[in-house]
């Protein structure tokens, strides 16, 4: 065991931090507004959600000082050792003056009752570090996780295209003193474990794999906390106890992405946005998905593997890499076991996980070019968290037969769950619409869906077999004579 340390250390804007009595449970948005009184980061959703609590985080990835937006509200204090806390109060300048991206949202009148603006400079600000010139495009994905209900988002572009007209990143101090900045995050790291308890809580950041696979096998009922956007809300909503907690954001061996000619290797640990480029260069069906988990804040806190291990029936990556057949890494101590992912989910907050596991791998395989491959998120809004149901389709056709077929689907059953009898019934027959027509009724023998609050049960079924018949069409030269809607899926008019 490594020697182990009973305190936390990070850099808060422009001085250094160091925490011994803290809660397992306690939040970064809590610490700024209570503790440190930089009342700037707002508390709005507390669900990471609205974005009024944007801050950014800096932490050292493959040497590299790497800053990202987060939700301050559901990112816990204890999972932050050796970072650099950027709030919305250090921008301002020695000499009282605005920072570039607060002067563009007033020359551009992009605030009106000011609530979110703070969380929305706080993005733009680190859109504009890393594109200093982005497209219109790139400014509405670094605001997904940003709502503003009073000025609307035309202004605010306008601000985000005008900032480097005021100033450069290259003037900025987070790329000035950047050199200074990670020799002081280097200095943190003492490859302690850090070992917290007060009062009736407890915490442990492992200093390594193999010291948070020891710590797992000591403590088999704890909390792995590793983005917090599900656990944070278990915290947030329902005030539920997480003690003892685990938190692993800070561990580079569950960060590694490997790619070989046939498969995507990637620790558990690794986020939606480290991701990006892997999904987009060698699986590309699933990029318009992936820009759809939540906004940028959880796409840069939230990970593959605590999507895949929290086992919620309408977790978003699930149902894409079923399809795909995905196969799952699970380690207890110093053993380590395979599974496929659609083997993993048992029953309804039930997988198969023994006593002191905890996911490690992830290993997914490359589609063949030549297979039919999509995914569909149907949701309220584009961004949502949540989603009344996900489906993805995996077909190949050989001499225009269905050789092999998956389908699976979220939000359908009490797990993420195979269609079979569907899949069974188009396996052997032609890539056509007659079979697909004929397909389509065996859902009802693979899913009895639920009524609740996202979507009623009649909903579900209708939308499942609607999605269906969109893959085909957009798969087949009929889905270039068919102009294929959200809308008109959602309505059954396909």
């Amino acid at each position: 065991m490594p020697k182990t340390r009973n305190h936390i250390n990070f850099l808060l804007n422009d001085k250094s931090v160091r925490l011994t009595d803290i809660p397992a449970s306690a939040t970064l948005l809590d610490y700024l507004r209570l503790e440190q009184r930089l009342r700037g980061t707002k508390e709005g959703c507390a669900e990471g959600d609205c974005g009024a609590c944007t801050v950014l985080v800096g932490r050292i990835s493959n040497d590299r000082l790497i800053y990202e937006t987060v939700n301050s509200c559901i990112r816990f204090l204890g999972s932050l050792d050796g970072c650099h806390i950027v709030t919305i109060e250090h921008l301002k300048k020695s000499d009282g003056s605005l920072h570039p991206v607060q002067q563009a949202m007033v020359d551009h009148h992009g605030s009106q009752c000011g609530f979110c603006t703070p969380g929305i400079v706080m993005s733009l600000y680190a859109l504009w570090m890393e594109n200093p010139t982005p497209r219109n495009q790139d400014i509405e994905i670094a605001l997904q996780g940003n709502l503003c209900r009073c000025t609307g988002y035309e202004p605010i572009i306008h601000a985000a295209q005008a900032i480097s007209s005021i100033d450069t990143p290259e003037n900025d101090p987070l790329k000035t003193e950047r050199d200074e900045i990670k020799n002081q995050l280097k200095s943190f790291n003492d490859s302690a474990r850090v070992d917290i308890k007060f009062e009736e809580e407890h915490f442990i950041v492992p200093a390594s794999l193999d010291d948070f696979a020891d710590a797992r096998v000591k403590y088999p009922n704890s909390t792995i906390v590793a983005g917090s956007t599900d656990v944070g809300l278990w915290v947030t909503k329902n005030m539920r106890p997480i003690t003892p907690a685990i938190f692993i954001s800070n561990l580079d061996e569950l960060q590694e992405i490997n790619v070989s000619a046939s498969q995507i290797s990637i620790g558990a640990g690794v986020t939606y946005n480290d991701m990006q480029d892997v999904v987009e260069k060698h699986i590309p069906q699933l990029k318009g998905f992936w820009n759809r988990i939540g906004g940028m804040q959880v796409r840069n806190m939230g990970t593959v593997g605590g999507n895949i291990a929290n086992g919620s029936p309408i977790g978003d990556t699930p149902p894409a890499l079923i399809a795909l057949g995905a196969e799952l890494r699970l380690r207890c101590g110093g053993k380590q076991r395979s599974l496929p992912i659609e083997s993993f989910f048992i029953d309804y907050g039930k997988q198969d996980r023994k006593t002191g596991d905890f996911l490690e791998q992830i290993n997914i395989p490359i589609p063949d070019p030549s297979d039919f491959f999509a995914v569909y998120k149907i949701s309220k809004r584009r961004d949502e968290d949540i989603s009344a149901l996900c489906g993805a389709f995996k077909v190949r056709i050989s001499n225009g037969m269905i050789s092999d077929a998956k389908i699976a689907f979220g939000g359908m059953a009490a797990t993420p769950k195979r269609a079979t009898n569907v899949e069974k019934k188009l396996i052997g027959k032609s890539w056509s619409m007659d079979t697909i027509s004929t397909s389509m009724a065996f859902f009802e023998e693979d899913y009895a869906p639920l009524s609740d609050w996202r979507a009623s049960s009649d909903y579900r079924m209708l939308v499942a077999k609607n999605l269906l018949l969109r893959f085909f069409k957009e798969m087949t030269s009929e889905g270039e004579q068919h102009q294929l809607t959200r809308e008109a899926v959602l309505e059954g008019l396909v």
